[in-house]
């Protein structure tokens, strides 16, 4: 019982005393965004270079199969053809494998690509790496990255329901805009 106790102590010290990875906005906004060469639920390697000459959504969430991600995931797919005719392709990353990716997409009917970033270093590069010890796992965060590659949009704090519409009408106003 006190291992239990001194172990959750550790880990509320580790989560008080974390950097949080708000804040880092300006310096992704704008910029390049991060390469990444991830596996799909297919077990093939997917590039940020396979979806050049169109808009990308790319969402981090923490655990396939889990309530919010669940709720976030149905969201993009009841709005994905909406999303699919604005020239725009989603993209879900966890740190979860290829085999659960295969598993949440089937049971879910996902019709969007989810990549594994089991080492969580795509997610670290985007600032969406919660790492606690030895837990890993991305935090519920996204991004509108544009035709060239430049991230447009940069989304810290999602309501799982409710972000799906939200990116729909961003990226609708991005390219009003552009």
């Amino acid at each position: 019982m006190k291992a239990i106790l001194v172990i959750a102590i550790i880990f509320l010290i580790v989560l008080v005393l974390k950097k949080p990875a708000f804040g880092n906005e300006a310096k992704l906004l704008g910029q390049v965004a991060p390469d990444f060469n991830l596996k799909n639920s297919q077990g093939e390697s997917v590039s940020l270079a396979s979806f050049q000459g169109q808009w990308l959504v790319v969402f981090f969430y923490p655990k396939d199969d889990t309530p919010g991600c669940t709720a976030e995931a149905c969201s993009f797919r009841d709005n994905f053809d909406d999303i699919k005719k604005l020239n725009a392709s989603i993209v879900g990353i966890s740190v979860d494998s290829s085999e659960s990716h295969q598993k949440f997409k089937e049971k879910h009917n996902l019709p969007f690509m989810l990549l594994a970033d089991e080492g969580g270093n795509v997610a670290k590069q985007y600032g969406a790496l919660n790492n606690f010890l030895i837990f890993k796992f991305a935090k519920r965060q996204s991004f509108i990255i544009d035709p060239e590659g430049l991230i447009r949009r940069v989304y810290r704090s999602v309501s799982p329901s409710k972000h799906a519409l939200e990116i729909k009408e961003d990226l609708q106003q991005l390219i009003e805009n552009s």
